[in-house]
């Protein structure tokens, strides 16, 4: 169950996040994107970033998404530690449906690590279903991907059967 929610605003990635997102990189992943990867992210005309910044402007999360033609990836969702069960991660996910489901992709999908059971109940919450598994895709420590899919129907809306 989620505590009292955090007050965050909800913008796209800029230069000035990238030293920030960089950190929460290293806190929160064993394989962590570096600065230069995420930089890169923001000329890339199928990716889209979106950070949450507390009301002090700090960086306290963030999310990432790839668009290819109707579907949708999202490479990465990070909240830091200590504003973790604040609703934030739902937050910026929820910003991918709606996007999803206003622009008609088919689905989202992702990769979650088997052993992180608050994210994958926060996906199933949003409609996400388990629809495979990568074996080993983790590293430090080696580890299984859960597969998770949400998918739309041609309407947009999403879809009751997946």
């Amino acid at each position: 169950m989620e505590k009292n929610r955090m007050h965050v605003r909800i913008v796209p990635m800029n230069a000035d996040h990238l030293d920030e997102i960089a950190e929460l990189e290293r806190i929160c992943f064993s394989t962590p994107w570096s600065r230069n990867m995420l930089a890169e992210e923001l000329d890339n005309a199928c990716s889209a970033f979106l950070v949450a910044e507390d009301d002090a402007g700090k960086v306290v999360g963030y999310a990432g998404l790839q668009v290819i033609l109707d579907e949708g990836y999202i490479t990465n969702v990070a909240v830091r530690p200590e504003c973790r069960r604040n609703g934030i991660a739902g937050k910026l996910l929820q910003v991918f449906l709606d996007f999803g489901q206003a622009n008609h992709l088919a689905f989202l999908t992702l990769e979650v690590r088997a052993s992180n059971y608050d994210a994958i109940a926060l996906y199933g919450s949003r409609g996400f279903r388990s629809v495979g598994r990568r074996k080993n895709y983790y590293e430090h420590p080696r580890e299984d991907a859960i597969i998770m899919t949400k998918e739309f129907t041609e309407d947009g809306t999403a879809d009751p059967n997946a």
